[in-house]
C-alpha cells in the first residue's frame, strides 16, 4: 500500500493531460474508497461466522491483490521515465498513445528541459523547500483531521455514541458508502474548480461537522445525531483532502525529483496514519472523546488558514511549468 501511493499517483500524473490530470490522478483515491466500502460490506456479512470470522477477513484480501498485479504487469512506462533513461522512441510511442493530437516533440522537448538534473539534486535542497514544505503540510493536515483513526475505529466510535454493536458495523457500510459517493462527486470537480476551491469546501466542513461531533459527546447527544455528523466529516474528507492530496503532492515536484517528492509526502501521510489512530483509544479513555474531536476541529482551521494563504492552484498547468514556478518561489 505505502509503494502504491508513491508510484501510482506519480505515474498517473506522468501520462495524463494537464486539463484531465487531476480527475484522472483523482481515480486512485476512488479506487481506495471503493475498497474500503467493500471491506465494511465485507466484514459485516462475515462477522457472524464464528471466531475464525477475522481470518476470512484477511484472507479475502488477496483477491483484488491478485487482480491488481495481474493488470500492472500490462500498463506503458511513463514517457517521462523513458526520456530521463534516454529511451526516446519508446517515449514518443507512449506519448502518441495516450495524447493523440499533440505535439509530441515539442511537449518532448519540455520534458526534457526540465528532466535535466544539475548534479546531485535531491528535494532536501533550498530551492525545493516550497514544494517539500506543501508535500509536508498536505499531508500532516489530512491525518490531523483524525480521518484515518475514525475510519479505523468506526464501529467503536458508534458504540461510544450509544448505537448498538450490530448497528455500528452496518454505519460503518454507510460510512463507506458516503465515502465514495462523495469521491466521485470531487473526481468529476476537481478538474472544473480546481484543487483549492475543492480544499475550501472541505475544509468549512470539517470544521462544522467536527465540531458538532464533539458538541454531541460534550452534551451527550444520543441515537443517531452522532452518526450524521460524521457522516458530514466523511463527505468532507472525500471531497476536498481526500480527492486533492495525491493529486496536488504529484503536481508540485520537478520531473526528476517526482519519485522522491511523492515519497515524502506519502512517508509523512503513513506515519501519521500510524501514530495518531493509535493514540486515539488512549486518548478517547484520558480526555474523552468531544475533546478529542474538538481539537481535530481546532487543527482544520489551521488547515483552511494554510489553503488561504499557502497552497497554490494547480489547475490546467503542464507539471513542467508548474515545478518551474514553485521552485521561484524559493528565490
Amino acid at each position: 500500500v505505502g509503494a502504491s501511493t508513491i508510484a501510482a499517483p506519480a505515474y498517473i500524473s506522468e501520462i495524463a493531460p494537464a486539463r484531465d490530470r487531476g480527475r484522472l490522478v483523482s481515480l486512485y483515491q476512488f479506487n481506495i474508497v471503493f475498497g474500503i466500502l467493500i471491506a465494511f460490506l465485507s466484514n459485516y456479512l462475515l462477522s457472524g461466522i464464528g471466531e475464525n470470522a477475522w481470518r476470512w477477513m484477511l484472507g479475502v484480501e488477496t483477491i483484488p491483490a491478485a487482480m491488481y498485479t495481474l493488470f500492472v504487469v500490462s500498463i506503458p512506462q511513463s514517457p517521462r521515465w523513458l526520456l530521463s533513461k534516454l529511451r526516446k522512441d519508446e517515449a514518443r510511442k507512449v506519448l502518441t498513445t495516450i495524447n493523440p493530437g499533440i505535439d509530441v516533440e515539442k511537449l518532448m522537448l519540455d520534458i526534457a528541459s526540465d528532466d535535466v538534473n544539475p548534479g546531485n539534486e535531491h528535494i532536501f535542497m533550498k530551492k525545493y523547500r516550497f514544494p517539500l514544505l506543501l508535500a509536508f503540510l498536505i499531508a500532516f493536515f489530512n491525518q490531523l483531521s483524525g480521518i484515518n483513526a475514525f475510519l479505523y475505529y468506526a464501529p467503536r466510535i458508534f458504540e461510544e455514541a450509544g448505537l448498538g454493536e450490530s448497528t455500528a458495523l452496518l454505519s460503518s457500510i454507510g460510512i463507506g458508502v458516503t465515502n465514495m459517493l462523495f469521491t466521485l462527486l470531487g473526481l468529476f470537480l476537481i478538474d472544473k474548480l480546481g484543487r483549492k476551491t475543492l480544499m475550501y469546501l472541505g475544509s468549512a466542513g470539517y470544521i462544522v461537522s467536527l465540531s458538532l461531533v464533539a458538541m454531541a459527546f460534550f452534551m451527550d447527544w444520543t441515537g443517531m445525531t452522532v452518526p450524521v455528523f460524521l457522516f458530514l466529516f466523511i463527505a468532507s474528507h472525500a471531497i476536498g483532502q481526500g480527492t486533492v492530496i495525491w493529486v496536488f503532492i504529484s503536481e508540485i515536484f520537478p520531473n526528476h525529483l517526482r519519485a522522491s517528492g511523492q515519497a515524502f509526502g506519502s512517508s509523512t501521510h503513513w506515519v501519521l496514519a500510524a501514530v495518531i489512530p493509535s493514540l486515539v483509544p488512549l486518548l478517547f479513555s484520558g480526555i474523552g472523546p468531544g475533546v478529542v474531536f474538538l481539537v481535530f476541529a481546532f487543527m482544520m482551521v489551521l488547515q483552511l488558514l494554510f489553503v488561504i494563504f499557502m497552497m497554490p492552484e494547480t489547475k490546467g498547468i503542464p507539471l513542467e511549468e508548474l515545478s518551474k514556478k514553485l521552485i521561484k518561489k524559493n528565490m
